[in-house]
């Protein structure tokens, strides 16, 4: 391979990386599966607080936790990519986590969570995705619940964000 299609090929490479982390945001925020899926190899492994084991243990956690009916925003930054190999990267990416939603408890909690999913990427075929996470907390600080309902809070700013397949991303773009 040339130096300028290697350099490509290492471009696009990182851009599939960053888009998986962007699947990630978006299936675990807005309950979608098929997203959420997409963003792990089927034999992946997640360190994810209270959660450690195969993905498919870490989806079903996630499943349950959408039947509560949760509000959650996870953004990421800070993307560091370090190829390994054509086919491997570990990749740090830091992500800024709002939650809120019923412990188990029934008592409705809200966090603000900071952290890093440090991350061993694979490469298979021609996709990248996550095959071993670690989730890493920087930062845990519990705030108060809003009162009120959501559309006295909101107001006009609508539409009021929510989970797939009602979600407004889901009528206004293809889906992934």
């Amino acid at each position: 391979m040339t130096d300028l299609a290697a350099q490509v090929q290492e471009l696009m490479d990182r851009e599939a990386i960053r888009d998986c982390l962007y699947r990630y945001c978006r299936g675990i925020d807005r309950a979608d599966e098929a997203a959420l899926r997409s963003s792990y190899w089927p034999d992946a492994t997640d360190r994810h607080g209270p959660y450690s084991g195969p993905v498919e243990g870490f989806i079903d956690w996630a499943k349950r936790v959408w039947a509560t009916g949760p509000r959650n925003i996870h953004v990421v930054s800070n993307i560091l990519i370090t190829f390994t190999s054509p086919t491997g990267a570990t990749v740090e990416s830091y992500f800024t986590a709002h939650q809120r939603g019923a412990g188990a408890d029934g008592v409705v909690r809200q966090v603000m969570l900071i952290g890093r999913y440090c991350d061993r990427f694979e490469k298979r075929g021609s996709e990248w995705r996550v095959a071993a996470r670690v989730v890493v907390y920087d930062w845990a600080e519990d705030q108060p619940v809003p009162e009120g309902s959501e559309a006295e809070r909101f107001g006009p700013r609508q539409p009021i964000g929510g989970a797939f397949p009602d979600d407004p991303v889901y009528h206004s773009a293809p889906r992934p």
